[in-house]
């Protein structure tokens, strides 16, 4: 997590906190070292932001301050909340976990009409959660197509024949029972759908083919290959 996401997210935490949150606390919500929370505090300190607390106690935010507010309507808002349940179906650990960061946030964030909203959990998507992938992690899926780098793959088949691809992802594709990756072939030199629950291992190559995402997106968009299996 670049920093200016870190000093953001800590003043969230801070916000929607009802007592003092330890840098421990702190640190082990994002994922860093307390140490770095303890520079981040006195950083956020030093460029004004009103945090008291010290090393141990905690840290609150002084009320007052806030971030420029979402002003969302009421459908709008219900729209976020359908879209944040929604994603709890993907199987995908990393977007679940953020999905819920966003419904904290926008809780932070929205008046109180529209908080109570958020809150009352009213809208809900029902259905079976797409069980994550074993042989495949989703958030590298989505990095790589973010920095268009070839993914390697070992993949079987509906038949059960195995093969080992390289392939450039262009798009992820969540369906209720599992996510499909869309790429480029390199065997087949051709666009191909991998289901995520047939692949057994998958590693980033360190290769990338950067420029070519928005063509071969193109591609597969005019040849309606969206259904195409791997072959």
């Amino acid at each position: 997590m670049r920093k200016a996401s870190r000093l953001f997210e800590i003043i969230q935490i801070l916000r929607l906190a009802r007592h003092p949150v330890t840098a421990a606390e702190i640190a082990a919500r994002l994922e860093v070292t307390v140490r770095s929370i303890y520079r981040d505090i006195a950083g956020l300190q030093a460029m004004r932001v009103p945090v008291e607390g010290a090393r141990g106690i905690g840290y609150i935010l002084r009320p007052g301050f806030d971030l420029p507010p979402l002003m969302f309507t009421i459908e709008e808002t219900e729209a976020v909340v359908l879209a944040l349940a929604l994603l709890e179906r993907t199987g995908d650990r990393e977007l679940k976990a953020a999905a819920r960061r966003v419904s904290d946030k926008i809780a932070g964030a929205v008046p109180p009409p529209l908080r109570q909203t958020l809150s009352a959990r009213a809208l809900h998507a029902w259905g079976t959660p797409a069980p994550a992938p074993d042989g495949v992690d989703l958030a590298l899926v989505r990095r790589a197509i973010r920095e268009e780098e070839a993914l390697s793959i070992d993949y079987r088949d509906e038949y059960a024949r195995r093969t080992e691809r390289t392939i450039r992802p262009i798009a992820l594709i969540y369906y209720s029972e599992t996510a499909n990756i869309v790429g480029w072939c390199e065997l087949r030199q051709a666009i191909r759908n991998f289901r995520a629950d047939r692949i057994e291992d998958c590693a980033a190559t360190g290769r990338h083919f950067r420029g070519e995402g928005d063509r071969l997106r193109a591609l597969w968009v005019d040849g309606w290959q969206v259904n195409q299996a791997a072959g």
